[in-house]
This record gives C-alpha cells, structure tokens and sequence, in this order.
C-alpha cells in the first residue's frame, strides 16, 4: 500500500511539474496579432462581417486551437486541412501563439447571426433534432448539442454562425475538400445530404441560441 502511495505521489508531482513548464497562452500578444492578422477576414474580436469567413468569437478554444494546428504544415508535412489562405497565415505561428489566439477568441463575445428562410426551418429542425433516418444521417443535436453550442474539441459551436459558411463547409466534408473529422465522420454523413438539406440545417443552425 505504501509502495503505491509513493508511486501516485511521484506521478502527481510529474504532472505538476510539466503542468509548471507549461506556459499561459500570452494574450496580449494574441490579441495584438488578431488586431493586425486577423482583423482582416475575421474581424478584431472574431465577429466576421463576410459570410465566407467564420465567426470565432465565442467558439471553443480548444477547437479553434486543433483547426489552427491543423492548417500548418508540421515537420516538412502536409497540412491537415488544406486552405491557401489560413496555411500562409498559420505559417508563422508557433503552438504557444496558436493557443493564444484560440483562447483569445473564445473569450470574445459572439455576436450571432439569425436564420433567415423561414420556408425551410420545418425541415432544418427535422434534421438537427431527429436526422434524417431513412438516408441513415443522425441528428445534429447529437454531436453539437440541443443548442448548437457544440463539444470541445471535436465538434464546434454552430449555434449563431453563417448559415453560408456551414452550408459550405458541410459540401467540402461531402466533396472530400476538407478531411480533418474524426474517423470522416462528417464525411460520410455529409455524403447523404442533398444541397437543399445541407442549406435547410445549416439555417437552423444560425438561429438557435
């Protein structure tokens, strides 16, 4: 008993240590780089006024963190995801400044978009709460919440976001375009939608608080 009282004190105090070695994501700096990196596509405090280019006030950090590390090309490979423009951007930070700025991010306040079609929200609501059972595609609900808040940090917050960015990355899972899911689990259910139930969620997703 002794013996493996000492081992999980030993183990307790490697955590801390390495836990001590860790540095706080610096954000000032982070901040400084979103006013004159950032600032551009996504806006200071990452409420985007261009549909093409996500909100990221609000979003987890940790997912914001994974997509960052994700767009950069790490040890002579290739990026994960690929986009021309966030792989130059990323190019030059570090895994400290990209904590940063997820952290930074994630605590800045979203100003939410609202569903716009009031023609498809029957349809939007179907598929975000039940799926759609005969194609075999599972409720949104499931992975991202009731309310579109989403999980650290596999699933993101959609709750609010662009309808258009949604719908567009939705057909970049189906069109093999964006691969960075877990096990191509977006992949493949995006494989089983049409447009038009791709655009009908994607709308409901805007509006839920």
């Amino acid at each position: 008993m002794m013996k493996r009282s000492l081992l999980l004190s030993s183990l307790l105090l490697v955590a801390g240590s390495l836990q001590a070695q860790t540095p706080a994501p610096d954000l000032a700096k982070a901040k400084q780089t979103a006013e004159t990196v950032c600032a551009g596509c996504h806006n200071a405090d990452g409420n985007s006024a261009i549909p093409a280019n996500p909100k990221l006030a609000g979003q987890h950090a940790d997912y914001l963190y994974k997509q960052l590390h994700e767009f950069k090309g790490w040890d002579g490979k290739k990026a994960v995801r690929e986009n021309a423009i966030m792989s130059a951007m990323a190019a030059g930070l570090e895994e400290a400044d990209m904590k940063g700025l997820a952290e930074y991010f994630s605590s800045q306040k979203l100003q939410p978009e609202p569903a716009k079609n009031v023609a498809t929200v029957d349809q939007g609501q179907k598929i975000w709460r039940g799926g759609i059972p005969a194609k075999g595609v599972p409720a949104c609900a499931a992975c991202h919440g009731p309310a579109g808040a989403g999980l650290p940090a596999q699933y993101p917050r959609l709750s609010g976001q662009f309808a258009d960015y949604t719908e567009a990355q939705l057909k970049s899972f189906r069109d093999g375009v964006r691969a960075n899911d877990p096990n191509r689990m977006m992949r493949m259910i995006a494989l089983k939608m049409t447009d038009p139930e791709m655009k009908a969620v994607a709308d409901y997703a805007a509006g839920l608080r």
